[in-house]
Formats: structure tokens, C-alpha cells, sequence
């Protein structure tokens, strides 16, 4: 196939990489941490890094983040998002405007499990964090900021309404992350969940719970659009 609709794959007895994903999709393989054997975890890293020239790993523990740095020196591990990445560094030239938005400090790990990804693959990142409704201020106080963004992630556990609010106050769209932050009947997020799915704001489209990389990701595409940079 051309190299817009590549298939190439590469079978490491491990597991079996899709190489060809960022000429399809223009953004390359990520690796989901948990549940791998260590010398798998460590050979896909390798064999991306070899192809791809960087990889992203999520929701790394650092036993393992320690196992793929010692194999490829340069990468960088974020204990707060659990993020494995190499290159380290977000790209130079970052593009257009994502705003992250966290109801509190304890959602934390996954707003910057967003923030980090979209970092990751070109955009640029606005972090508006602990703006939560239980003090609408704080968030009134940056909403100037938040509207120049060409997509907001709202990122609460709790009763998760700050996506709600939020969709009621930009223009562009709002990613919904819910996270499994709360009491008992918060029920590890689906309280949350529940919330934003049936926001009465316009605009607002939810991610699984604590899927702070599925937000970063999904913000990037539309920011990219945004920007024009999209690929024909």
C-alpha cells in the first residue's frame, strides 16, 4: 500500500507492532504499560524507538520506567502522570492551544496525563488546575486564557461538574474526563461518568474514566484541525 494507507507490522514474537500507524493516523503506537513482561515492555520500546524515533508509554509503574531507561538512556518518567517518554522534551515548536482544566489537585495524575500527551505530540498546553465548582471564581478568573484554547479538557471526580460549565462557556469543544476521584457513591468515577454523559451543555464529549491519555490524544487531533496542520 502507499505510504498514507501503510500496513506495515512488525512481529517481535512479543507482540506485534503497527509500524505503519503514524503514516496512517499521523500519530505513532503508544504503549500501554500495565500487564506487560518485562523483557516484552522493554523490546517494544526498543523496536519503536528504532523506527519511530520516539515513543510514548502510559500508565508505567517505576519499576518499569526504571527497566526501559537503563535499555534506552534518555528517557524520562513522570511519577505524577506515570508517562514514559523519549524524546523527553516536548517538541520545539509546539502548535495552536489545548487547555487542561482540573477541578482539584487530586485529578491531578490525570490531568497531566492529558496535558503531557498533548505536549507529546505537538500542541501546545494551557494548565488550568484546581478551578473546580465549589470555588467558580478561580475558574472565572482564567476563563479569558481557557477561550483562546482550540480545545478545553475538563478534567473532575466528584459530581464532575465542571465539564458542564465549562461547555457553557467556550465556543470550542470540551473533552470530559471523569476521574475516579470521591466518596462512596462517587463508585470510582461513575458518579462522575454519569455527569458528564448527560451534560445539558453543548459541546461536551466524555472519555472513559481516568483517561487522561484518551483526552490529550483526542484534544491534539482537534486542535491539529484547528491549526490547518492535519494531514491531506
Amino acid at each position: 500500500m502507499n505510504e498514507a494507507g501503510s500496513m506495515d507490522a512488525a512481529d517481535i514474537g512479543w507482540a506485534n507492532l503497527d509500524l505503519g500507524r503514524a503514516a496512517r493516523t499521523g500519530f505513532p503506537e503508544v504503549v500501554f504499560c500495565p500487564g506487560k513482561p518485562d523483557d516484552a515492555l522493554v523490546a517494544i520500546f526498543r523496536r519503536l524507538a528504532e523506527s519511530e524515533g520516539r515513543v510514548l508509554g502510559t500508565r508505567a509503574d517505576p519499576r518499569q520506567a526504571a527497566l526501559v531507561a537503563a535499555a534506552l538512556p534518555g528517557v524520562r518518567y513522570d511519577p505524577v502522570s506515570r508517562l514514559l517518554a523519549l524524546p523527553p522534551a516536548a517538541p520545539a515548536d509546539p502548535e495552536g492551544l489545548v487547555a487542561v482544566c482540573s477541578g482539584g489537585t487530586a485529578d491531578l495524575p490525570v490531568a497531566e496525563e492529558a496535558s503531557q500527551t498533548a505536549e507529546f505530540f505537538g500542541a501546545r498546553v494551557l494548565r488550568a488546575y484546581d478551578v473546580g465548582v465549589s470555588g467558580l471564581h478561580r475558574l472565572l478568573g482564567r476563563i479569558g486564557e481557557i477561550r483562546r484554547a482550540n480545545c478545553v479538557v475538563a478534567v473532575a471526580g466528584m459530581e464532575g461538574a465542571l465539564a458542564s460549565v465549562l461547555g457553557g462557556l467556550v465556543e470550542v469543544p470540551v473533552v470530559a474526563v471523569p476521574t475516579s476521584v470521591g466518596y462512596g457513591a462517587n463508585f470510582q468515577g461513575l458518579s462522575a461518568l454519569l455527569s458528564m454523559v448527560n451534560s445539558c451543555a453543548n459541546g461536551v464529549a466524555t472519555v472513559n474514566i481516568d483517561n487522561g491519555y484518551g483526552a490529550g490524544y483526542l484534544a491534539t487531533q482537534i486542535n491539529r484541525l484547528a491549526c490547518g496542520s492535519r494531514r491531506r
